[in-house]
């Protein structure tokens, strides 16, 4: 029995959802249709190319979620996961889990994306643990910040790194499944690195390194 670690945005789903959420926001008319579209699709590109500054995604990404009320939010969350997540979820993916489970393996699903978006995708998928980035909550209202150490990048190391300190697992024998080349110091850390329908720079890494590379398409 291992810890199996999962990345979420095109892995286990088909799309990006901190992206789907943005896109879902437009569409709701929720958020400012010219200069919201241009940030997150900048951010999108920012990301594939490596280059993403994390506080200043977050920093517009987070501020929809101040601006609404807890009510609002739920609502929209309902109507996002049925819209844009449903249909988006990968039955290989599915399938995957599925076996780890089965041999007894921890699921954790860990994402640069924030816990709001993706806390309840990760109950869909029937994953108990998940690593996230934390929005603040101050009074029971999202303060538009973040809090804590982002789990992107070299922070995914680090919040994993804390989150394993209170439990009594190791990455003794883990498994890491992620597509992005941003994902390479947490793949690093673990037996069993496999690159899930990678892109072009993870997918030559993953070749260099023999690393097992995968389609869940």
């Amino acid at each position: 029995m291992s810890l199996a670690i999962f990345d979420l945005d095109n892995t286990l789903l088909g799309i990006d959802s901190d992206h789907a959420w943005g896109e879902f926001l437009l569409e709701q008319g929720a958020v400012d249709p010219v200069s919201y579209r241009e940030a997150n699709e900048r951010f999108m590109r920012d990301y594939d190319a490596g280059t993403l500054d994390i506080h200043a995604f977050l920093e517009v990404a987070l501020k929809p979620l101040a601006d609404n009320t807890p009510e609002q939010l739920a609502a929209w969350h309902q109507q996002f996961m049925a819209s844009k997540i449903e249909p988006n979820i990968l039955a290989k993916g599915e399938e995957l889990l599925a076996r780890h489970r089965t041999r007894g393996d921890t699921l954790l699903i860990i994402t640069a994306t924030n816990r709001f978006i993706t806390g309840p995708i990760a109950e869909r998928l029937g994953v108990d643990h998940l690593i996230a980035v934390e929005p603040e909550i101050v009074d029971g209202r999202y303060t538009g910040r973040v809090a804590g150490t982002p789990s992107y990048r070299e922070g995914k190391v680090e919040r994993l790194e804390a989150w394993l300190a209170h439990t009594d697992l190791t990455l003794d024998g883990a498994w890491f499944y992620s597509d992005s080349h941003n994902d390479l110091a947490l793949l690093e850390q673990v037996d069993h690195p496999v690159a899930v329908d990678p892109d072009d720079t993870l997918h030559e890494i993953a070749q260099a390194r023999n690393w097992r590379i995968m389609s869940l398409r």
